[in-house]
């Protein structure tokens, strides 16, 4: 270690001595001893890790450490501190928790915090399905004999797997073994799930004979999946599902569909390619279709497997159905949620994801126009409107974008700090609440699409004090 170095991270503080501050005192008093103590220490020890690393040249004085201590404070101890507002144009951003939940689910799941009616039968008092609701609800809107809820899509995808063809073969496409993020790959799940991979076809063509050919004594089932967050292009086919559905029948082997974003709602309304629907894979004949509950649909995270009564029935009786189970939190979420889909039109009004998809290019340039007032007379910042694209993301529509209107802010010299754009889209990252942003071509750009209108005062008195003097 650097000599100068070293001694720079020796004059970090102990936090036995910070804690004797007058303000730290005022912070333990507010947020309590015990979390004050394991919040400085971390934040020391990352601090020390930032000197080491060369991201920080010195130690801040005792009064921007306390700013900093409590910034972090806020963060992991109240609600403010977890908000984030979405300036990306990102409708569905995984790294900000994907679909923002619709009034109703908000409000259910305030109503479930104490004891509630999970597991139970009022009528009877029997213990009775806990997602029977959520079931009659998916029954309604895709058509399918019974349905489940578990942790997430992943988990669906192993456990139909894990209780269709353990020890056996599943037939897939090359061009469908997919890779989601997060090391959520296809083989990889397969493998955990204890099926045997029997891939068919190349990457970019497989035909209805590869997978008959393949078929034999040792096939469980035929796994069809949508590649929802990519696109094969040109000289390029695959069996849709309805073909693979016929060939099970003939030979009498179940067809499981994972479609990814779990689009129960066509999507060419709102100017976008419709995504696989979930009743077009029930009637089509496949005895399980998988999806997520927290992307087109805009629920809480969680994985839901639709199908026949008998093949839902053995998935519930499998162990894992239990390790993957959901909580009383998710489910009453999940089911306020599909009521605005069982209610016809209106989950076009109520549903966030679904409005912001409907605002019309006008009335985000009046939005941007408000903002750029608020914001313009900010030193050293220039502001302008520009014409810009927002897209579904989550592995929705992935190539399709959407017009939209951005605040397009280029930092200048703002009270004599020079800023970079990076600077810039950090420090608003590190306000509270939070205001997430996308660079392009050196500039901060803030899409209206994402942002609500309740929401532009506290962009705007985040882009003050990210240009202000940093604290």
């Amino acid at each position: 270690m650097d000599a100068s170095v070293s001694q720079v991270v020796r004059g970090i503080p102990a936090v036995s001595e910070l804690l004797k501050a007058p303000l730290c005192k005022e912070m333990c008093d507010e947020f309590g001893q015990g979390t004050t103590k394991v919040v400085l220490r971390q934040m020391l020890r990352d601090m020390r890790g930032d000197l080491l690393g060369g991201r920080l040249s010195s130690v801040p004085d005792t009064a921007d450490l306390m700013a900093m201590l409590r910034r972090c404070l806020l963060r992991v101890s109240r609600p403010v501190g977890r908000k984030a507002i979405n300036a990306t144009g990102i409708l569905l951003h995984t790294g900000l928790g994907r679909a923002p939940l619709c009034a109703e689910a908000i409000e259910a799941l305030a109503g479930c915090t104490g004891y509630s009616i999970l597991q139970t039968d009022p009528v009877t008092g029997t213990r009775s399905t806990r997602d029977a609701k959520v079931e009659r609800m998916l029954a309604e809107l895709t058509g399918c004999e019974a349905a489940t809820v578990v942790n997430n899509n992943a988990g669906a995808t192993m456990l139909v797997l894990n209780t269709l063809a353990e020890g056996r073969e599943v037939i897939i496409s090359r061009g469908q073994l997919i890779e989601i993020g997060g090391s959520f790959r296809m083989p990889d799940v397969m493998a955990k799930s204890s099926a045997i991979l029997r891939e068919v076809g190349t990457t970019n063509q497989t035909h209805v004979h590869d997978y008959d050919r393949a078929i034999s004594d040792r096939t469980a089932a035929i796994l069809h999946v949508h590649t929802s967050n990519y696109r094969i292009r040109g000289f390029a086919d695959t069996p849709p599902i309805e073909e693979l559905c016929e060939l099970g029948r003939e030979h009498n082997i179940p067809v499981i569909d994972d479609v990814g974003s779990g689009a129960i709602v066509p999507l060419e309304s709102f100017g976008l390619p419709n995504e696989p629907l979930v009743s077009d894979s029930i009637r089509a004949g496949a005895c399980a279709v998988c999806f997520s509950g927290d992307k087109l649909i805009c629920g809480p995270q969680s994985g839901i497997i639709c199908g026949t009564r008998d093949v839902i029935d053995r998935i519930r009786k499998n162990p894992l159905a239990r390790m993957l189970r959901v909580c009383k939190m998710t489910l009453c979420a999940l089911e306020a949620t599909l009521v605005h889909f069982i209610n016809g039109d209106n989950y076009k009004k109520a549903i966030p994801l679904y409005r912001m998809l409907m605002r019309s290019p006008d009335e985000l340039e009046d939005q941007a126009r408000t903002l750029a007032e608020i914001v313009g007379e900010i030193p050293g910042l220039s502001v302008s409107i520009i014409d810009e694209t927002s897209y579904v993301g989550s592995g929705s529509a992935p190539d399709q974008g959407i017009r939209t209107k951005a605040l397009c802010v280029v930092p200048g010299n703002a009270l004599l700090t020079r800023l970079s754009p990076g600077d810039l889209s950090r420090r608003l990252r590190m306000c509270i609440p939070s205001v997430f942003c996308r660079l392009n071509d050196g500039r901060v750009l803030l899409d209206m699409r994402t942002v609500w209108s309740d929401d532009l005062g506290q962009v705007a008195e985040a882009l003050r004090k990210a240009c202000g003097p940093e604290e």
